[in-house]
């Protein structure tokens, strides 16, 4: 502590990964749904060659929320800075560094700074901030370790693709028949449940039980952010038992005559239910095919739905 009501605390984790590796999956904000798993999304506000605004999308305890930060970042000493635009009560400043420090034998320590005040310096704020901040720190980089390992040990196991259908309507008609997803069971035939909450404009809690060709059903729950008419991202965060994470987006690109809509997924694998799920011949190759072709057979569904429903209201 520097002075009353201004903390500065630091937290820090061994990794067993190679220290740039791990500066590049927490510098490169796009990973940050596959290494933190409240966050949902990232977004750049601005960016020159080594200072960027962000905005982050992520759930706490169960509700989605959002803000803005300043991140400096530095890959010659391998060090982030970052600092909170506006806090949220009771926090009146919040920023920190991330630096990460090579050892031995591919593996690094991870240090995570904060410094911050509480509003109007009141001591019970500024320990529930201490509390919090201790709280989130632990278990923000046991995540991240975890998760870092696991991206460094199974690139293999993370792959994307998409499925494009051209559409003779408007973009907002399509986006609005994706973003009321509250009607999909009405609306699509492989969908046997669904429950959408959006208490925040924008921020979506979405939950539907989805029925596959061979007439099972999985629970899936996700956290959507919609960019009206434009694009609805998402980061499941119940996953069917083959993965162990599933993002995504709905991309609507309009041009002269019509749009292009595209649903995109990106997923890690779960080695650890193939066997169980496909048979004790299949692998990873047999995996990846059985994902894919169930993810892009609902979203080449919901997309011919969503076409038909855009292009009668012509």
């Amino acid at each position: 502590m520097t002075q009353t009501g201004h903390r500065e605390v630091e937290h820090e984790i061994t990794i067993s990964a190679p220290a740039d590796a791990v500066y590049r999956l927490i510098a490169e904000v796009e990973n940050w749904p596959r290494i933190f798993p409240p966050t949902v999304y990232v977004d750049h506000v601005e960016r020159s060659e080594n200072e960027e605004r962000i905005r982050i999308w992520a759930t706490a305890n169960g509700t989605a929320k959002n803000w803005t930060s300043r991140r400096v970042l530095d890959p010659s000493d391998l060090r982030i800075e970052f600092r909170q635009e506006v806090s949220a009560p009771p926090v009146a400043a919040m920023g920190g560094t991330w630096i990460i420090e090579p050892l031995a034998a591919g593996e690094s320590r991870v240090r995570l700074l904060h410094d911050y005040r509480a509003i109007d310096d009141d001591p019970d704020d500024l320990k529930w901030i201490d509390e919090a901040v201790d709280r989130n720190s632990r278990s923000e980089l046991a995540a991240l370790k975890t998760n870092v390992e696991l991206a460094v040990s199974s690139e293999d196991l993370l792959f994307s693709f998409a499925d494009t259908v051209r559409i003779n309507g408007s973009a907002k008609d399509v986006y609005d028949f994706i973003n009321e997803a509250h009607l999909w069971k009405d609306r699509l035939p492989h969908v046997a449940r669904v429950s959408l909450e959006e208490e925040t404009p924008g921020l979506q809690i979405l939950e539907m039980d989805t029925l596959t060709k061979d007439g099972s059903s999985h629970t899936t729950k996700s956290v959507r952010v919609t960019f009206p008419h434009q694009r609805i991202v998402y980061k499941q965060i119940t996953v069917p038992a083959l993965m162990t994470l599933h993002t995504g987006y709905w991309l609507f690109e309009e041009d002269g005559d019509g749009l292009n809509a595209t649903s995109q997924h990106t997923v890690v694998l779960n080695t650890a239910n193939i066997t169980k799920i496909l048979g004790e011949d299949a692998g990873v190759p047999e995996a990846k095919a059985f994902v894919q072709n169930a993810l892009s057979t609902n979203s080449r569904a919901t997309l011919g739905y969503a076409k038909d429903y855009a292009e009668g209201r012509r």
